[in-house]
């Protein structure tokens, strides 16, 4: 590994990628650090008994502008245009379908009245446009910690209110994380190397690494919030780590069973163990008709069940079926694989929301200083964060802005 370059590129998840696929394009020198002994950081598929899952991201979100859809097909992946199960209770299994079309019309009023007067309305946390009294309250923030990783109380809604999403969602059969991982192979990236600080004092960017200094003209810094928010800066940014501060990592969890006897469980059913709290999670049964179920956490119960460890989640996930399904379920089900972004000290937690107050901390994160410092990351999207095509068009947006200061 050489130890001067034009651009450096701090991080190989999908802005990463994007970054150094656009300056692999350009012509120039550039060298891509990833912390992890692999790259795609929160897109990672794993194949686990002949089944690829997605331990991290996993659906196109708003597939029909999605700009991972194109590289998929570009890359000969399969895009499965199958819809998302989320919406629906198989069976009815304690929430009958008129239950079902009452929660479907509180959500819209929530999200109507949200998205007419979040922008115009002083800076306020989601919940304040709650409907008093609503029994469906529990459950549209069980619903909000799968979207945004946090509860109703704790997310901005302006900067909810800004966020776009068409409404489709589609799937990759061999994984998202399969796909970053063939969209980045060819891209120089020097694994296991953390960038540990970043002096931007002198005439060249100097990046501190276990392996030594990597000096470079300008840097792309392309990590999560909470990484970044930890990063050492010579100048410090204050701006730059109090808009990360505004804009932590949520938490979703997965975990993964073997189903023993399929044909005692739907292909892509979908079941919610409760309606009537928080703390619950959501169940995508035979999902593509494979022998798993992929179990989704959220919020506070997510980084709760991290924290304690893989089998925490099992048995907390094994009760909510038995509750839903009978206590046959625990003989037809075996755990297969957890995620814990919680606790994985590359990530600390899965995608960001804006705090109450931090809408704007957005735009101050994707901010350039001086044309030598570049940022990206889903974090900086505007519309689009929290997905990891949202941090794709932030990670060529910082290249293109890079290049264009090196042409001067």
């Amino acid at each position: 590994m050489q130890d001067k370059y034009d651009i450096v590129v701090v991080g190989a998840g999908a802005a990463g990628l994007a970054a150094g696929k656009r300056l692999q394009d350009a012509g120039i020198s550039f060298l891509i650090l990833e912390a992890r002994n692999r790259i795609g950081g929160r897109g990672w598929t794993r194949i686990e008994n002949g089944v690829a899952i997605d331990i991290g991201c996993e659906w196109l979100h708003s597939a029909d502008r999605n700009v991972w859809r194109a590289e998929a097909e570009a890359l000969g992946f399969e895009v499965l245009r199958t819809p998302s199960p989320w919406g629906r209770q198989s069976g009815g299994r304690g929430f009958s379908e008129n239950d079902q079309a009452a929660f479907g019309e509180a959500f819209g009023r929530f999200e109507e009245t949200l998205h007419a007067h979040a922008e115009s309305d002083a800076p306020r946390a989601a919940s304040a446009y709650l409907e008093p009294g609503s029994r469906w309250t529990p459950l549209l923030n069980a619903v909000f910690t799968y979207i945004s990783g946090a509860e109703l109380d704790l997310i901005d809604a302006r900067d909810y209110a800004r966020y776009e999403d068409t409404g489709l969602n589609w799937r990759l059969r061999d994984g998202y994380g399969a796909l970053m991982t063939a969209y980045g192979a060819g891209l120089p990236v020097a694994l296991e190397t953390p960038a540990l600080s970043l002096d931007h004092s002198g005439p060249r960017v100097r990046i501190a690494t276990p392996r030594g200094v990597i000096e470079a003209d300008q840097a792309i810094i392309a990590t999560p919030t909470s990484i970044l928010a930890t990063l050492e800066f010579t100048p410090d940014l204050p701006e730059v780590r109090e808009a990360a501060e505004g804009l932590p990592l949520g938490t979703a969890e997965k975990l993964y069973f073997t189903v023993l006897e399929p044909e005692a469980f739907p292909i892509d059913g979908h079941v919610f163990s409760h309606i009537d709290r928080v703390e619950i999670g959501s169940y995508h049964l035979r999902p593509l008709g494979r022998p798993i179920i992929e179990s989704y956490f959220g919020g506070a119960l997510a980084r709760r069940l991290a924290e304690a460890g893989p089998q925490a989640m099992i048995d907390f996930a094994t009760q909510e079926l038995v509750d839903l399904l009978g206590a046959d379920v625990r003989a037809r089900i075996a755990p297969l694989a957890a995620s814990q972004w919680a606790v994985d000290p590359h990530a600390r937690g899965s995608y960001s929301y804006a705090k109450p107050g931090c809408a704007e901390a957005r735009a101050v994160l994707a901010h350039p200083h001086a044309g030598r410092l570049f940022f990206a990351g889903e974090a900086c999207s505007r519309h689009r964060y929290s997905t990891a095509h949202g941090a794709f068009e932030t990670g060529l947006a910082a290249a293109q802005l890079a290049l264009a200061a090196r042409a001067g």
